[in-house]
Protein backbone atom coordinates (compact mmCIF):
# COMPACT_ATOMS: atom_id res chain seq x y z
CA UNK A 1 0.00 0.00 0.00
CA UNK A 2 1.03 3.42 -0.39
CA UNK A 3 3.19 4.97 2.44
CA UNK A 4 2.16 8.65 1.24
CA UNK A 5 1.02 10.70 4.27
CA UNK A 6 -1.76 13.43 4.08
CA UNK A 7 -1.50 16.68 5.62
CA UNK A 8 -3.19 19.55 5.20
CA UNK A 9 -0.74 23.15 4.16
CA UNK A 10 -0.61 26.34 2.27
CA UNK A 11 -4.39 26.35 3.55
CA UNK A 12 -6.59 29.29 1.56
CA UNK A 13 -9.01 29.10 4.59
CA UNK A 14 -8.53 31.04 7.83
CA UNK A 15 -10.52 31.99 11.45
CA UNK A 16 -9.85 34.14 13.88
CA UNK A 17 -11.33 33.52 17.03
CA UNK A 18 -9.34 35.47 19.60
CA UNK A 19 -7.91 39.07 18.94
CA UNK A 20 -4.66 39.73 19.48
CA UNK A 21 -5.86 41.96 22.37
CA UNK A 22 -7.77 39.08 23.64
CA UNK A 23 -4.78 36.57 23.65
CA UNK A 24 -2.69 39.18 25.51
CA UNK A 25 -5.31 38.88 27.89
CA UNK A 26 -5.19 35.35 28.28
CA UNK A 27 -0.98 35.89 28.49
CA UNK A 28 -1.44 38.28 31.19
CA UNK A 29 -4.44 36.19 33.47
CA UNK A 30 -2.04 33.44 32.99
CA UNK A 31 1.07 34.58 34.66
CA UNK A 32 -1.08 36.25 37.28
CA UNK A 33 -1.88 32.73 37.98
CA UNK A 34 1.30 31.61 37.94
CA UNK A 35 2.84 33.95 40.21
CA UNK A 36 0.08 34.30 42.69
CA UNK A 37 -1.83 31.17 42.81
CA UNK A 38 0.89 28.72 41.85
CA UNK A 39 1.01 25.18 40.03
CA UNK A 40 1.20 22.18 41.58
CA UNK A 41 4.68 20.17 40.86
CA UNK A 42 4.95 16.95 42.81
CA UNK A 43 8.93 16.47 41.89
CA UNK A 44 11.42 17.09 43.98
CA UNK A 45 13.63 17.63 40.74
CA UNK A 46 11.23 20.14 39.31
CA UNK A 47 10.81 21.88 42.90
CA UNK A 48 14.74 22.01 42.78
CA UNK A 49 15.09 23.44 39.01
CA UNK A 50 12.12 26.00 40.23
CA UNK A 51 14.16 26.99 43.10
CA UNK A 52 17.48 27.54 41.55
CA UNK A 53 15.67 29.79 39.14
CA UNK A 54 14.00 32.11 41.76
CA UNK A 55 10.92 30.81 42.09
CA UNK A 56 8.87 30.77 45.25
CA UNK A 57 8.45 27.08 46.36
CA UNK A 58 6.28 25.86 48.92
CA UNK A 59 8.01 22.24 49.84
CA UNK A 60 4.96 21.04 51.87
CA UNK A 61 1.94 21.91 49.16
CA UNK A 62 4.62 21.30 46.07
CA UNK A 63 3.30 24.12 44.93
CA UNK A 64 5.59 27.45 42.81
CA UNK A 65 5.08 30.88 42.35
CA UNK A 66 7.42 32.15 39.92
CA UNK A 67 7.23 35.70 38.27
CA UNK A 68 6.45 36.64 35.08
CA UNK A 69 9.47 37.69 33.67
CA UNK A 70 11.10 34.16 34.90
CA UNK A 71 8.53 32.05 32.70
CA UNK A 72 8.80 34.50 29.96
CA UNK A 73 12.33 34.09 29.23
CA UNK A 74 12.50 30.73 29.64
CA UNK A 75 9.60 30.50 27.02
CA UNK A 76 12.06 32.50 24.63
CA UNK A 77 14.28 29.30 24.58
CA UNK A 78 11.75 27.24 23.24
CA UNK A 79 12.31 26.29 19.39
CA UNK A 80 9.32 27.34 16.87
CA UNK A 81 9.58 24.40 14.84
CA UNK A 82 11.01 20.82 14.35
CA UNK A 83 10.20 17.26 12.62
CA UNK A 84 8.81 14.53 14.23
CA UNK A 85 11.19 11.42 12.95
CA UNK A 86 9.82 8.75 11.78
CA UNK A 87 11.04 4.87 11.22
CA UNK A 88 10.50 5.49 7.41
CA UNK A 89 12.36 9.21 6.84
CA UNK A 90 9.70 9.85 3.91
CA UNK A 91 6.94 9.77 6.42
CA UNK A 92 8.23 12.45 8.69
CA UNK A 93 6.53 15.24 10.00
CA UNK A 94 7.23 18.32 9.94
CA UNK A 95 5.98 20.54 12.71
CA UNK A 96 6.16 24.27 11.02
CA UNK A 97 3.04 25.46 11.11
CA UNK A 98 2.13 24.92 7.62
CA UNK A 99 1.27 21.48 7.88
CA UNK A 100 -1.57 19.21 9.96
CA UNK A 101 -1.24 15.58 10.57
CA UNK A 102 -3.52 13.31 11.87
CA UNK A 103 -2.89 10.80 14.90
CA UNK A 104 -4.90 8.08 16.39
CA UNK A 105 -5.94 9.24 19.71
CA UNK A 106 -4.63 7.42 23.09
CA UNK A 107 -5.03 5.48 26.41
CA UNK A 108 -8.31 3.98 25.61
CA UNK A 109 -9.23 0.78 27.59
CA UNK A 110 -11.61 -0.79 25.62
CA UNK A 111 -12.15 -2.00 22.24
CA UNK A 112 -15.03 -3.31 19.81
CA UNK A 113 -13.35 -6.17 18.83
CA UNK A 114 -13.11 -5.99 14.64
CA UNK A 115 -14.63 -9.53 14.62
CA UNK A 116 -16.99 -10.02 16.42
CA UNK A 117 -18.55 -6.52 17.45
CA UNK A 118 -18.50 -6.91 20.88
CA UNK A 119 -16.50 -4.48 23.55
CA UNK A 120 -14.06 -5.79 25.65
CA UNK A 121 -10.82 -4.77 27.56
CA UNK A 122 -7.74 -3.68 25.16
CA UNK A 123 -4.72 -5.73 25.21
CA UNK A 124 -1.38 -5.61 23.16
CA UNK A 125 -2.82 -7.38 20.52
CA UNK A 126 -5.04 -4.47 20.31
CA UNK A 127 -1.80 -1.92 19.49
CA UNK A 128 -0.58 -3.99 17.36
CA UNK A 129 -3.94 -4.15 15.31
CA UNK A 130 -4.70 -0.94 15.32
CA UNK A 131 -0.71 0.23 14.32
CA UNK A 132 -0.80 -1.82 11.47
CA UNK A 133 -3.88 -0.25 9.92
CA UNK A 134 -3.32 2.83 11.08
CA UNK A 135 0.19 2.03 8.99
CA UNK A 136 -1.26 1.51 5.96
CA UNK A 137 -4.07 4.67 6.35
CA UNK A 138 -2.47 7.69 4.64
CA UNK A 139 -4.68 10.23 6.39
CA UNK A 140 -2.86 8.80 9.54
CA UNK A 141 0.08 11.06 10.18
CA UNK A 142 1.60 9.92 12.92
CA UNK A 143 0.73 7.17 15.94
CA UNK A 144 -0.03 8.35 19.59
CA UNK A 145 -0.61 5.21 21.82
CA UNK A 146 -3.91 4.29 21.14
CA UNK A 147 -5.11 1.74 23.63
CA UNK A 148 -3.81 0.52 26.93
CA UNK A 149 -1.87 -3.31 26.85
CA UNK A 150 -4.03 -4.07 29.99
CA UNK A 151 -2.25 -7.44 29.72
CA UNK A 152 1.03 -6.03 30.26
CA UNK A 153 2.63 -5.34 33.31
CA UNK A 154 1.31 -2.11 34.94
CA UNK A 155 5.25 -0.48 35.11
CA UNK A 156 6.40 -1.33 32.02
CA UNK A 157 3.35 -1.37 29.14
CA UNK A 158 4.49 2.02 27.59
CA UNK A 159 7.56 0.25 26.96
CA UNK A 160 5.60 -2.82 25.38
CA UNK A 161 3.54 -0.36 23.44
CA UNK A 162 5.68 1.58 21.65
CA UNK A 163 8.00 -1.59 21.30
CA UNK A 164 4.52 -3.29 19.30
CA UNK A 165 3.99 -0.01 17.38
CA UNK A 166 7.43 0.15 16.23
CA UNK A 167 7.43 -3.45 15.03
CA UNK A 168 3.95 -2.44 13.07
CA UNK A 169 5.05 0.91 11.48
CA UNK A 170 6.96 2.94 9.99
CA UNK A 171 5.42 6.33 10.95
CA UNK A 172 6.52 8.37 13.97
CA UNK A 173 5.53 7.53 17.42
CA UNK A 174 4.06 9.42 20.21
CA UNK A 175 2.82 8.18 23.56
CA UNK A 176 0.99 9.50 27.06
CA UNK A 177 1.52 6.07 28.67
CA UNK A 178 5.73 6.99 29.90
CA UNK A 179 5.60 8.41 33.19
CA UNK A 180 7.73 6.70 35.27
CA UNK A 181 11.82 7.45 35.70
CA UNK A 182 12.28 3.60 34.53
CA UNK A 183 9.94 3.52 31.72
CA UNK A 184 11.26 6.88 30.33
CA UNK A 185 15.14 6.34 30.74
CA UNK A 186 14.23 2.58 28.88
CA UNK A 187 12.06 4.63 25.87
CA UNK A 188 15.23 6.86 25.07
CA UNK A 189 17.54 3.46 24.87
CA UNK A 190 14.85 1.84 22.89
CA UNK A 191 14.48 4.87 20.64
CA UNK A 192 18.40 5.38 20.12
CA UNK A 193 18.34 1.60 18.76
CA UNK A 194 16.04 2.76 16.34
CA UNK A 195 18.51 5.54 14.42
CA UNK A 196 21.93 4.31 15.66
CA UNK A 197 22.33 5.89 19.41
CA UNK A 198 22.08 9.48 21.90
CA UNK A 199 23.26 11.77 19.03
CA UNK A 200 21.22 10.34 16.38
CA UNK A 201 18.21 10.40 18.44
CA UNK A 202 18.34 14.27 18.72
CA UNK A 203 18.71 14.80 15.24
CA UNK A 204 15.89 12.40 14.07
CA UNK A 205 13.61 12.13 16.97
CA UNK A 206 11.53 8.69 16.55
CA UNK A 207 9.85 9.16 19.73
CA UNK A 208 8.20 11.89 21.44
CA UNK A 209 6.02 11.98 24.81
CA UNK A 210 2.91 13.33 25.85
CA UNK A 211 2.25 14.22 29.28
CA UNK A 212 -1.24 14.86 30.72
CA UNK A 213 -1.84 18.03 33.85
CA UNK A 214 -3.75 17.41 36.66
CA UNK A 215 -5.87 19.96 36.43
CA UNK A 216 -6.47 22.23 38.10
CA UNK A 217 -3.12 23.78 38.46
CA UNK A 218 -1.22 20.40 38.57
CA UNK A 219 0.99 18.14 37.78
CA UNK A 220 1.69 14.44 38.15
CA UNK A 221 5.32 13.58 40.12
CA UNK A 222 6.50 10.54 37.59
CA UNK A 223 4.85 12.31 34.38
CA UNK A 224 7.11 15.43 35.64
CA UNK A 225 10.50 12.91 35.91
CA UNK A 226 9.46 11.46 32.69
CA UNK A 227 9.08 14.73 30.59
CA UNK A 228 12.38 16.13 31.81
CA UNK A 229 13.95 12.64 30.95
CA UNK A 230 13.10 13.29 27.21
CA UNK A 231 13.92 17.18 27.19
CA UNK A 232 17.19 15.50 28.27
CA UNK A 233 17.37 13.38 24.85
CA UNK A 234 15.74 16.10 22.73
CA UNK A 235 12.84 14.41 22.33
CA UNK A 236 9.61 16.38 21.68
CA UNK A 237 7.46 16.72 24.52
CA UNK A 238 3.81 18.49 25.08
CA UNK A 239 1.97 19.07 28.51
CA UNK A 240 -1.59 18.51 27.76
CA UNK A 241 -4.45 19.96 29.51
CA UNK A 242 -7.74 18.82 29.60
CA UNK A 243 -9.50 21.51 31.98
CA UNK A 244 -13.21 20.99 31.64
CA UNK A 245 -15.56 24.08 32.20
CA UNK A 246 -17.98 24.11 35.91
CA UNK A 247 -15.27 21.22 37.27
CA UNK A 248 -11.65 21.51 37.12
CA UNK A 249 -11.81 24.97 35.20
CA UNK A 250 -14.17 28.11 35.85
CA UNK A 251 -17.47 28.05 33.85
CA UNK A 252 -16.36 30.94 31.45
CA UNK A 253 -14.61 29.58 28.56
CA UNK A 254 -11.85 32.45 28.82
CA UNK A 255 -11.16 31.00 32.70
CA UNK A 256 -11.23 27.74 31.81
CA UNK A 257 -8.28 28.82 28.82
CA UNK A 258 -6.60 30.69 31.26
CA UNK A 259 -6.08 27.98 34.10
CA UNK A 260 -5.02 25.24 30.97
CA UNK A 261 -2.79 27.64 29.96
CA UNK A 262 -1.12 28.12 33.00
CA UNK A 263 -0.42 24.38 33.57
CA UNK A 264 0.91 24.35 30.08
CA UNK A 265 3.36 27.43 29.88
CA UNK A 266 4.51 26.38 33.59
CA UNK A 267 5.62 22.97 32.47
CA UNK A 268 7.04 24.05 29.71
CA UNK A 269 8.85 26.97 31.31
CA UNK A 270 10.51 24.31 33.53
CA UNK A 271 11.64 22.09 30.38
CA UNK A 272 13.36 24.55 28.93
CA UNK A 273 15.05 25.78 32.48
CA UNK A 274 16.14 22.63 32.89
CA UNK A 275 17.56 22.16 29.56
CA UNK A 276 17.51 24.97 26.90
CA UNK A 277 16.25 24.64 23.56
CA UNK A 278 13.98 21.40 24.07
CA UNK A 279 11.90 20.49 21.31
CA UNK A 280 8.52 21.26 22.87
CA UNK A 281 4.64 21.46 21.95
CA UNK A 282 1.32 22.53 23.58
CA UNK A 283 -1.50 20.23 23.58
CA UNK A 284 -4.78 20.49 24.79
CA UNK A 285 -8.48 18.89 24.98
CA UNK A 286 -10.73 21.59 26.74
CA UNK A 287 -13.97 20.91 27.25
CA UNK A 288 -16.92 21.61 29.27
CA UNK A 289 -18.64 19.45 31.31
CA UNK A 290 -22.22 18.34 30.98
CA UNK A 291 -24.55 20.41 32.62
CA UNK A 292 -26.59 17.51 34.18
CA UNK A 293 -24.02 15.21 35.36
CA UNK A 294 -21.16 17.18 35.51
CA UNK A 295 -19.31 14.53 32.95
CA UNK A 296 -16.66 14.42 30.11
CA UNK A 297 -18.12 15.20 27.14
CA UNK A 298 -16.02 14.92 24.44
CA UNK A 299 -17.88 16.92 22.32
CA UNK A 300 -19.70 20.13 21.54
CA UNK A 301 -19.70 23.86 20.67
CA UNK A 302 -16.95 24.88 23.65
CA UNK A 303 -15.04 22.02 22.79
CA UNK A 304 -15.43 23.34 18.87
CA UNK A 305 -14.07 27.50 20.19
CA UNK A 306 -11.31 25.86 22.25
CA UNK A 307 -9.52 23.81 19.59
CA UNK A 308 -9.23 27.17 17.61
CA UNK A 309 -8.99 29.45 20.40
CA UNK A 310 -5.72 27.09 21.63
CA UNK A 311 -3.91 27.37 18.48
CA UNK A 312 -3.95 30.88 18.71
CA UNK A 313 -2.39 30.69 22.47
CA UNK A 314 0.23 28.65 21.16
CA UNK A 315 1.63 30.93 18.12
CA UNK A 316 1.74 33.36 20.04
CA UNK A 317 4.24 30.95 22.22
CA UNK A 318 5.36 30.14 19.12
CA UNK A 319 5.66 26.62 19.41
CA UNK A 320 4.02 23.77 17.62
CA UNK A 321 0.04 22.50 18.98
CA UNK A 322 -1.46 18.97 19.58
CA UNK A 323 -5.24 19.16 19.83
CA UNK A 324 -7.74 17.22 20.92
CA UNK A 325 -10.20 16.16 17.77
CA UNK A 326 -12.41 13.71 17.04
CA UNK A 327 -12.78 11.70 20.38
CA UNK A 328 -17.01 11.94 20.33
CA UNK A 329 -18.92 11.39 23.13
CA UNK A 330 -21.24 9.23 21.12
CA UNK A 331 -21.29 5.49 22.23
CA UNK A 332 -21.39 3.79 18.79
CA UNK A 333 -20.25 5.65 14.88
CA UNK A 334 -23.63 7.71 14.39
CA UNK A 335 -24.89 10.94 13.65
CA UNK A 336 -23.22 12.33 16.94
CA UNK A 337 -19.81 10.89 15.63
CA UNK A 338 -20.19 12.43 12.70
CA UNK A 339 -21.05 15.96 13.48
CA UNK A 340 -18.78 16.37 16.71
CA UNK A 341 -15.70 14.57 14.52
CA UNK A 342 -16.45 17.41 11.76
CA UNK A 343 -16.48 20.21 13.60
CA UNK A 344 -13.45 19.38 15.75
CA UNK A 345 -11.37 18.54 13.27
CA UNK A 346 -12.43 21.80 11.06
CA UNK A 347 -11.90 24.35 13.77
CA UNK A 348 -8.47 22.93 14.52
CA UNK A 349 -7.51 22.70 11.18
CA UNK A 350 -8.48 25.71 9.51
CA UNK A 351 -6.36 27.86 11.91
CA UNK A 352 -3.53 25.03 11.51
CA UNK A 353 -2.88 23.20 14.60
CA UNK A 354 -0.16 20.87 13.59
CA UNK A 355 -1.41 17.52 15.49
CA UNK A 356 -4.88 16.78 15.37
CA UNK A 357 -5.70 13.77 17.63
CA UNK A 358 -8.72 11.61 18.57
CA UNK A 359 -9.12 9.77 15.26
CA UNK A 360 -10.82 6.44 15.98
CA UNK A 361 -12.41 6.92 19.45
CA UNK A 362 -16.03 6.40 20.85
CA UNK A 363 -17.42 7.32 23.99
CA UNK A 364 -14.88 10.46 25.28
CA UNK A 365 -11.50 8.48 24.43
CA UNK A 366 -12.83 5.19 26.06
CA UNK A 367 -13.47 3.10 23.31
CA UNK A 368 -11.59 2.42 20.49
CA UNK A 369 -13.63 1.46 17.19
CA UNK A 370 -12.26 0.31 13.68
CA UNK A 371 -14.90 1.67 12.05
CA UNK A 372 -15.26 5.27 13.69
CA UNK A 373 -11.36 5.58 12.62
CA UNK A 374 -12.09 4.69 8.89
CA UNK A 375 -15.05 7.34 8.99
CA UNK A 376 -12.38 9.51 10.97
CA UNK A 377 -10.02 9.15 8.24
CA UNK A 378 -12.62 10.27 5.95
CA UNK A 379 -13.83 13.51 7.66
CA UNK A 380 -9.95 14.54 7.81
CA UNK A 381 -10.10 13.54 4.22
CA UNK A 382 -13.15 16.74 3.30
CA UNK A 383 -11.37 18.83 5.87
CA UNK A 384 -8.33 18.62 3.86
CA UNK A 385 -10.13 19.01 0.36
CA UNK A 386 -11.75 22.47 1.79
CA UNK A 387 -8.42 23.80 3.37
CA UNK A 388 -7.18 23.77 -0.46
CA UNK A 389 -10.13 26.85 -1.12
CA UNK A 390 -11.00 27.53 -4.77
CA UNK A 391 -8.34 28.02 -7.22
CA UNK A 392 -9.21 31.12 -9.89
CA UNK A 393 -7.22 31.18 -12.81
CA UNK A 394 -7.32 31.11 -16.36
CA UNK A 395 -6.99 27.49 -16.74
CA UNK A 396 -9.91 27.13 -13.61
CA UNK A 397 -12.33 29.41 -14.69
CA UNK A 398 -12.62 27.34 -17.90
CA UNK A 399 -13.95 30.06 -20.50
CA UNK A 400 -12.69 28.06 -23.45
CA UNK A 401 -13.99 25.00 -22.88
CA UNK A 402 -17.40 26.51 -21.47
CA UNK A 403 -17.31 28.15 -25.23
CA UNK A 404 -17.32 24.96 -26.80
CA UNK A 405 -20.09 23.07 -24.86
CA UNK A 406 -22.23 26.39 -25.29
CA UNK A 407 -25.85 26.40 -24.47
CA UNK A 408 -27.21 23.05 -23.74
CA UNK A 409 -24.36 20.95 -24.16
CA UNK A 410 -22.71 18.70 -21.53
CA UNK A 411 -19.59 18.86 -20.16
CA UNK A 412 -18.48 15.22 -20.09
CA UNK A 413 -16.37 14.42 -23.14
CA UNK A 414 -14.57 17.53 -23.08
CA UNK A 415 -10.34 17.16 -22.87
CA UNK A 416 -10.57 20.00 -19.60
CA UNK A 417 -13.51 17.84 -17.84
CA UNK A 418 -10.61 14.51 -18.15
CA UNK A 419 -7.58 16.95 -16.67
CA UNK A 420 -9.73 18.03 -14.07
CA UNK A 421 -12.46 15.56 -12.44
CA UNK A 422 -9.98 13.34 -10.83
CA UNK A 423 -9.41 16.42 -8.34
CA UNK A 424 -13.52 16.36 -7.20
CA UNK A 425 -13.18 14.71 -4.17
CA UNK A 426 -14.65 11.34 -3.54
CA UNK A 427 -15.84 9.97 -0.63
CA UNK A 428 -15.45 6.20 0.35
CA UNK A 429 -18.63 6.60 2.75
CA UNK A 430 -21.30 8.41 1.57
CA UNK A 431 -23.88 6.90 0.78
CA UNK A 432 -24.34 8.10 -3.19
CA UNK A 433 -26.58 5.11 -4.29
CA UNK A 434 -30.36 5.23 -5.96
CA UNK A 435 -32.67 4.77 -3.15
CA UNK A 436 -33.90 1.43 -4.34
CA UNK A 437 -30.46 0.42 -3.69
CA UNK A 438 -30.14 1.64 -0.45
CA UNK A 439 -33.50 -0.25 0.47
CA UNK A 440 -32.54 -3.38 -1.12
CA UNK A 441 -29.36 -3.94 0.95
CA UNK A 442 -29.86 -1.76 4.06
CA UNK A 443 -25.85 -1.39 4.72
CA UNK A 444 -24.07 2.20 5.62
CA UNK A 445 -20.99 3.48 6.20
CA UNK A 446 -20.52 1.50 9.41
CA UNK A 447 -20.33 -1.35 7.40
CA UNK A 448 -18.47 -0.35 4.73
CA UNK A 449 -15.78 1.28 6.79
CA UNK A 450 -15.34 -1.62 9.21
CA UNK A 451 -15.35 -4.28 5.89
CA UNK A 452 -12.02 -1.54 4.73
CA UNK A 453 -10.20 -1.99 8.12
CA UNK A 454 -11.01 -5.82 8.31
CA UNK A 455 -9.70 -5.68 4.61
CA UNK A 456 -6.24 -3.68 5.74
CA UNK A 457 -5.96 -5.63 8.39
CA UNK A 458 -5.89 -8.52 6.90
CA UNK A 459 -3.71 -7.50 3.53
CA UNK A 460 -1.40 -5.03 4.86
CA UNK A 461 2.16 -6.07 5.38
CA UNK A 462 4.35 -3.49 7.22
CA UNK A 463 7.95 -3.14 6.70
CA UNK A 464 9.16 -5.55 9.42
CA UNK A 465 11.69 -4.02 12.25
CA UNK A 466 15.11 -5.21 12.08
CA UNK A 467 14.43 -8.71 14.02
CA UNK A 468 18.20 -7.52 16.01
CA UNK A 469 16.61 -4.38 17.56
CA UNK A 470 13.28 -6.02 18.10
CA UNK A 471 15.54 -8.30 20.20
CA UNK A 472 17.38 -6.03 21.97
CA UNK A 473 14.09 -4.06 23.05
CA UNK A 474 12.77 -6.84 24.67
CA UNK A 475 16.20 -7.22 26.81
CA UNK A 476 15.53 -3.45 27.67
CA UNK A 477 12.11 -4.14 29.20
CA UNK A 478 12.51 -7.33 30.46
CA UNK A 479 15.67 -5.71 32.38
CA UNK A 480 13.31 -3.17 33.60
CA UNK A 481 10.54 -5.38 34.98
CA UNK A 482 13.50 -7.55 36.98
CA UNK A 483 14.80 -4.59 38.56
CA UNK A 484 11.52 -3.88 39.63
CA UNK A 485 10.44 -7.03 41.01
CA UNK A 486 14.24 -6.73 42.77
CA UNK A 487 13.05 -3.63 44.25
CA UNK A 488 10.18 -4.86 45.31
CA UNK A 489 11.47 -7.44 47.25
Amino acid sequence: MSKNIKSISNPKLRLEVLSTEEVQKIHDATLWIIENVGVRFPSERALEIWEANGASVDEERKIVRAKPQVIEEALKKCPPAYTLAARDPAQDCPLDGNHVFLGTDGCGVEVIDIETGQKRTSSLRDVRDIARVADATEEVGFHWVPVSAQDKPAETRGLHEIKTIWENSTKHVQTESIYSVHEARAAMEMAGLLVGGKEELRKHPVLSLMQCTASPLGHDGGSLEAALIAAEHGIPTGFMTMTSCLTTGPATMAGNLAVGNAEVIAATALLQLAFPGAPVFYAAAQTAADLQSGAYTGGGPEDFLFGAATNALADFYNIPLSMGAFATGAKEPNWQAGVEGAFSSFMASVVMSDMLLGCGFLHGSRIWSYAEMMLDCEIFSMVHKMMQGIEVNEETLALETIANVGPGGHFLAQKHTRRHARELFRPQFMDRRPYSEWETKKDDARDWALAKARRILQEHQPDPLDPKISEEMTKIIEAVEKELRIAAG
